[in-house]
């Protein structure tokens, strides 16, 4: 009885496809979604899919001559729904999924493929210009604002192109007005860096062993609050970022789940506590985090430091044997989400009782 009293995680629908999918995001305000991917003879691939009475439906798509690796539609205007997409010759491109002969915005900078791209303050009024950022297997960090032409408007680039290791992924935060904005990467080799677009400085850095596959904040729009991290090994890193020690930095917690790479950790958009992760074997654990009673405490030298709270598996699934790649909640809708996986198939998946968390 206590099982069924939690969360479940069903599979709704689901759709096998002939290509290989490496993204999937929700249309915003609509029961559509993406597929975004690629054929084996290397052109890219878009197909937009609808939510209906016979389960999912393919209402439009279109091919490029390059294999598309990951895509965004959180720069866009509700009005516009632009999807910002990077492909594997380290394009980044912006489309209007109404008329998709040309993209409307290209960014060439990128020598290499584009491994990871987000997007921040589409939406939301008064956190700063809209902007794009890209991680590319060039070791480079893109940050682009699709109203200005052919050039990024902030660069991070490898000391040394010859030793530069692969970004495999990117995150916009703390973005809660007009001049605050941060970008966090991860790279292959267990880095996670948090450049500071206000001061174009490094403000943190952590090496945890292993490359990082995800990376998201809790909220975008809101000062800092969570950074969860999830990397090979099945690791699931989480740190309190309210509270920066000038020597330990943030305070952190370790999670091991999934026995195999974690490859997405995606929160739901209506309670920023609750967030999903998606494993190398094809399983989806549901995780809660709980604050501690104070989250600030004091060392021995009178400097405020972080106080960690605790994780909560809810809910785990086993989905599919192949590994599940990517993972979007619709934000109109609580507990609706789409997932791909290497098996070539789309899922549309419900999990229940989440608004009595």
């Amino acid at each position: 009885m206590e099982n069924l009293q939690k969360p479940q995680i069903i599979c709704h629908t689901e759709k096998s496809l002939n290509y290989t999918i490496n993204d999937v995001k929700w249309i915003p305000s609509s029961a559509k979604f993406v597929s975004i991917g690629g054929n084996p003879n290397g052109t890219g691939v878009i197909e937009v899919y609808s939510l209906g009475s016979d389960g999912i439906e393919k209402v439009s798509d279109f091919s490029k001559k390059d294999h598309f690796k990951c895509g965004t539609f959180e720069a866009s205007s509700l009005n516009n729904r632009h999807l910002a997409t990077g492909d594997y010759t380290g394009r980044m491109q912006v489309w209007d999924l109404e008329d998709t002969l040309l993209p409307i915005y290209k960014g060439t900078k990128h020598t290499n493929a584009i491994n990871c791209i987000d997007g921040v303050a589409g939406t939301s009024i008064g956190c700063g210009a809209p902007e794009i950022v890209t991680g590319s297997k060039d070791g480079a960090v893109m940050v682009w604002d699709v109203r200005q032409k052919d050039e990024p408007v902030a660069k991070f680039l490898p000391a040394d192109s010859t030793t530069a290791r692969d970004c495999w992924s990117v995150a916009f935060g703390n973005s809660y007005n007009s001049e605050e904005r941060i970008v966090v990467a991860g790279y292959d080799n267990g880095d996670i860096k948090m450049y500071d677009l206000k001061t174009m400085k490094v403000r943190w850095s952590k090496c945890v062993k292993n490359g990082v596959v995800s990376l998201q904040f809790d909220r975008k729009d809101i000062p800092m609050n969570k950074l969860v991290a999830t990397t090979l090994e099945s690791k699931i890193y989480l740190y309190d970022l309210r509270t920066q020690h000038p020597k330990k930095g943030f305070a952190q917690l370790i999670e091991r789940a999934h026995a195999s790479t974690v490859w997405q950790a995606k929160h739901l958009p209506q309670n920023r506590e609750i967030f999903m992760t998606t494993g190398g074997a094809g399983t989806l654990c549901l995780w809660k985090y709980n604050y501690p009673e104070k989250r600030v405490d004091k060392d021995g030298d009178g400097i405020p430091i972080g106080v960690i709270g605790e994780l909560l598996l809810i809910q785990n699934s086993t989905l599919s044997s192949q590994p599940i790649t990517s993972f979007d909640w619709c934000r109109d809708k609580i507990g609706l989400s789409v997932c791909s996986a290497f098996d070539q198939t789309l899922r549309v998946l419900i999990t229940t009782k989440l608004n009595l968390y």
